[in-house]
């Protein structure tokens, strides 16, 4: 991985019809060694014994061979993402101000850290109780994280459309999942953002953070002109993944940000920018080489 204006994370697909496929091999390895075991075991039974006969003998090598090219399509079919080697492994935290903020923004990225072996943790400020059903928006949250791959979730009901009135308590928050997870990087609002609660949080997050070598800022439908990212990061094929987490906040559904097409149209943007078909993009506060697995 090589670091330059813009970095681009390449990495294959791995959903089939927006499920997670398999993130390692040993799920297909497993399938495969147990399958040879009960041809191998059938082989036997057929070439010996009782159970010693030609169209017995027949059948057993058209299963074989049925069995053998089912999984070659498999395989095939099932595109093995490639997880990072340990020593590579990022543990990554992703801040936002309300249920849906993380998807919208980063939904895509998110899920292709988590499926390449790194620790996506998410948390979230408020229960977006002005914008929607306070009880159901946090539920979707959980849902969203999860869809995304993150290993944990947390959430908060500092007031909706009045976080900057809790600035100690969101940073007293940050400190503490800081604190327990030592994240290589962070995700968080960008400063060049119009909406009152993204700028809160982006700023509790820099007091919180402010010993912290890596906070990148991510997009979200209200950051102004200012918005400038310098990193990105190629989702060209996590977009629909992007688009399904999005779904799951069907509270949130009527906004227009929400649409598919929205959300595809920035992406196409920020992939133009990066000379690739679809992109994330993000401001860096600060990056260190060694957060993203080089230098």
């Amino acid at each position: 991985m090589s670091l330059s204006a813009a970095l681009v994370f390449a990495l294959p697909s791995q959903r089939k019809h927006l499920k997670r496929r398999f993130r390692r091999g040993s799920q297909l390895i497993a399938v495969l060694v147990v399958g040879s075991i009960v041809l191998a075991m059938v082989n036997l039974l057929v070439a010996s014994g009782p159970w010693q006969s030609e169209p017995l003998r027949e059948m057993a090598i058209q299963v074989t061979l049925v069995f053998a090219f089912g999984m070659a399509i498999f395989a095939i079919t099932n595109q093995i993402v490639p997880v990072v080697p340990q020593s590579q492994q990022r543990v990554v935290l992703a801040i936002g101000a309300h249920p849906d903020d993380l998807e919208i923004a980063c939904g895509a990225t998110l899920a292709k850290l988590a499926d390449t072996g790194h620790e996506v943790h998410v948390l979230v400020m408020s229960n977006g109780a002005v914008g929607g059903d306070e009880a159901v928006r946090e539920n979707e949250a959980m849902r969203g994280a999860r869809f995304m791959g993150a290993k944990s979730v947390v959430t908060h009901s500092l007031p909706d459309t009045k976080l900057s009135d809790s600035t100690n308590e969101m940073v007293q928050a940050i400190e503490e999942r800081v604190t327990v997870l030592n994240p290589d990087l962070i995700f968080t609002h960008s400063e060049h953002d119009q909406h009152q609660d993204h700028h809160a949080v982006h700023f509790a997050t820099l007091r919180a953070a402010r010993r912290h070598s890596s906070i990148l800022c991510f997009e979200s439908p209200s950051v102004t002109r200012k918005f400038n990212p310098a990193v990105f990061i190629d989702v060209a094929d996590y977009i629909g993944v992007k688009v399904h987490a999005v779904a799951q906040h069907a509270d949130q559904k009527g906004k227009p940000y929400m649409t598919e097409e929205n959300l595809k149209g920035i992406a196409a943007f920020r992939g133009n920018q990066a000379k690739t078909k679809y992109a994330e993009g993000f401001e860096p506060v600060r990056l260190l080489g060694s957060a993203i697995g080089v230098f």
